[in-house]
């Protein structure tokens, strides 16, 4: 009598991570996942340590939990895998300033971003 299963948001073959309040903007985060898509895992994680960018270090975080939640939630070879989407969004923008010339108050935004990874197990063509 209880309730049904929810679907999965994902295929049977991926994982799915999901990174919130990124202090970043989406364009610069969008640069660093545009470094990862498409690639193999390892390949990708690679990329992403030896990146310079700031906000790498998290979406390598990010890159992790998705292999984690492949490997443990859904069975899926971590050797197979492949980063099939990591799209970014959004969040919040605090506003601050500081006075300017004449009275004038200078707007400062300070955006927050998010991350989706989604990883996918691809069999190898022989």
């Amino acid at each position: 009598m209880g309730k049904d299963k929810n679907p999965r948001r994902v295929a049977d073959n991926e994982a799915m991570a999901k990174l919130r309040m990124l202090r970043t903007s989406p364009q610069k985060l969008n640069l660093v996942a545009a470094l990862i898509r498409g690639k193999k895992v390892e390949k990708a994680l690679t990329d992403l340590t030896f990146s310079k960018k700031r906000i790498a270090v998290d979406v390598k975080k990010c890159l992790q939990s998705a292999i984690a939640n492949a490997e443990n939630n859904h069975g899926l070879d971590v050797d197979e895998l492949v980063v099939a989407e990591a799209y970014v969004g959004k969040n919040l923008v605090m506003k601050r300033g500081r006075p300017r010339a004449r009275g004038r108050f200078g707007r400062i935004n300070k955006p927050f971003s998010e991350i989706t990874i989604k990883v996918r197990q691809v069999e190898e063509q022989a």
